[in-house]
């Protein structure tokens, strides 16, 4: 019995093989032949991408192609699609010697897992049983990058601690994961998430949470050095905040209905993160002895905001109310990296890189369940009646639900992301523990070949994850 659990501890907890030459391109090649067969079955263009449009105008009456929906959606489309590409890859440069990584691994997975969510959430969602074929459109481009989304969250949490192959596993389960939360939050309990707090956030955050803490290496103080910024770096990672922030009110609009939903989705969200950089400056200031700032806090607390408010934000919050929950959201992420991030790897053994548990995790659970109480105390006085139903979509079987069971549905969608994330992140982990995905040693995490061998310049800012520096007896 003993021998087979010390086969079992060594098969699963083994040396990793860091060579990947052959195994991801591998990956790679099998996954994309896969992706083009699949959707040469299923995958078809819908009425309005579809030459058969200018008959769909004349059945429909429809007088200008202006209708079409891509003139309304293909805007918020490119704005996310820029969030997804360029604001969650330059993000994740802080890393010293790790800014290919972060923007390569980011661009390879997301065109993977953009790929994969158009079929999941096609089956899920828009599949044809008549035909069996699923129709695609530009707002089904948006939920695409929407779901690659969580998968980049997650992604935060082991920036530099596994391989690119491992990477893509966590993409592929992640992506068909999404698309069963997504199914049972949206269209079983029908609860409205339009920014994805609970849907995005809440699971991407704890996904990737569950993930590095299966993954947990004893031994990454090897690799301390390396887990560290230098100014260009923290100045690329800022590129990639600003994208994100200025982007944030499309992200939070895009799929909201016309009019005045989406209209107020970016009015709230706008507000929200710009009350968010204020406290962040506050406490990131109060925290230090000469009041300087710290990037960390600037580069991710700032965004809380925007992550907050994604499931009120077309809910009639106002625009004071928005204020608040940028104030609150802002304080409490920038208190995640000073105290929560430091007590989760001493104590619980969870290496969160790049501290998604303050951005996404913690902010995108509380924005569950903001939404759980804007939609319980909404009343037809605020609302009207039209509003009320266009708002929480009461209708069909749906027409006789009251607010305050819709609040009570919206709080159970939140419990729901925060399951499935946490389960299905240690399932994944488990997986990844495999030793054929390879991964970096740990006293060679955080690390890349670059073209250059040596630092061009020594380092002028540690990068402050957990609070390392301020706690040596971590």
């Amino acid at each position: 019995m003993g021998n087979c659990c010390e086969h079992f501890r060594n098969f699963f907890c083994g040396n990793k093989n860091t060579n990947v030459r052959v195994s991801l391109p591998a990956v790679c090649f099998v996954w994309q032949i896969a992706m083009i067969v699949l959707f040469g079955v299923f995958i078809r263009y819908d009425e309005e991408s579809d030459s058969h449009w200018s008959e769909v105008k004349k059945h429909h009456n429809i007088s200008s192609d202006i209708e079409n929906d891509f003139y309304y959606r293909y805007p918020s489309f490119q704005d996310v699609h820029v969030m997804i590409f360029v604001g969650f890859g330059f993000l994740m440069t802080f890393l010293k010697r790790y800014s290919f990584g972060g923007v390569g691994f980011n661009f390879l997975i997301a065109s993977f897992g953009l790929q994969w969510a158009l079929l999941m959430q096609g089956w899920f969602h828009t599949l044809d049983h008549s035909t069996g074929k699923i129709y695609i459109g530009v707002e089904s481009l948006i939920n695409a990058d929407f779901c690659c989304a969580g998968c980049l969250i997650a992604y935060g949490a082991l920036l530099g601690k596994v391989s690119p192959v491992q990477l893509m596993v966590v993409t592929l389960f992640g992506i068909t994961l999404f698309a069963v939360e997504e199914f049972i939050i949206l269209s079983l309990l029908h609860c409205r998430d339009a920014g994805g707090s609970m849907v995005i956030h809440a699971f991407g955050g704890y996904y990737g949470l569950a993930i590095s803490w299966v993954l947990y290496r004893p031994n990454l103080h090897q690799s301390r050095r390396l887990n560290g910024s230098v100014y260009h770096s923290d100045v690329f990672a800022m590129i990639g905040t600003l994208f994100l922030w200025m982007f944030w009110p499309s992200f939070n609009s895009a799929i909201t209905d016309h009019g005045d939903g989406q209209h107020r989705a970016a009015i709230n969200t706008y507000l929200a993160l710009a009350s968010s950089v204020l406290t962040t400056v506050a406490i990131s200031s109060m925290s230090q002895k000469k009041g300087k700032l710290d990037m960390v806090h600037i580069q991710n607390a700032t965004l809380a905001g925007g992550v907050a408010m994604g499931t009120a934000a077309e809910f009639m919050i106002t625009p004071y109310g928005s204020l608040i929950v940028g104030f609150c959201c802002g304080i409490i992420s920038t208190f995640g990296y000073l105290f929560v991030s430091p007590f989760l790897e001493k104590y619980l053994k969870l290496q969160d890189t790049c501290g998604i548990h303050n951005l996404h995790a913690m902010p995108g659970m509380l924005g569950g369940f903001i939404g759980a109480i804007v939609a319980a105390s909404a009343t037809e006085e605020v609302y009207s009646k039209e509003g009320l139903i266009s708002t929480f979509d009461f209708e069909g079987k749906f027409e006789n639900r009251t607010v305050g069971t819709q609040g009570g549905y919206q709080a159970a969608g939140t419990c729901v992301s925060i399951a499935f994330g946490l389960v299905g992140g240690a399932i994944v982990g488990l997986i990844l523990r495999l030793p054929l995905w390879g991964g970096p040693a740990d006293d060679n995490c955080f690390y890349e070949e670059v073209p250059e061998e040596e630092e061009s310049i020594p380092p002028i800012l540690e990068y402050n994850n957990h609070m390392i520096h301020k706690h040596p007896d971590m």
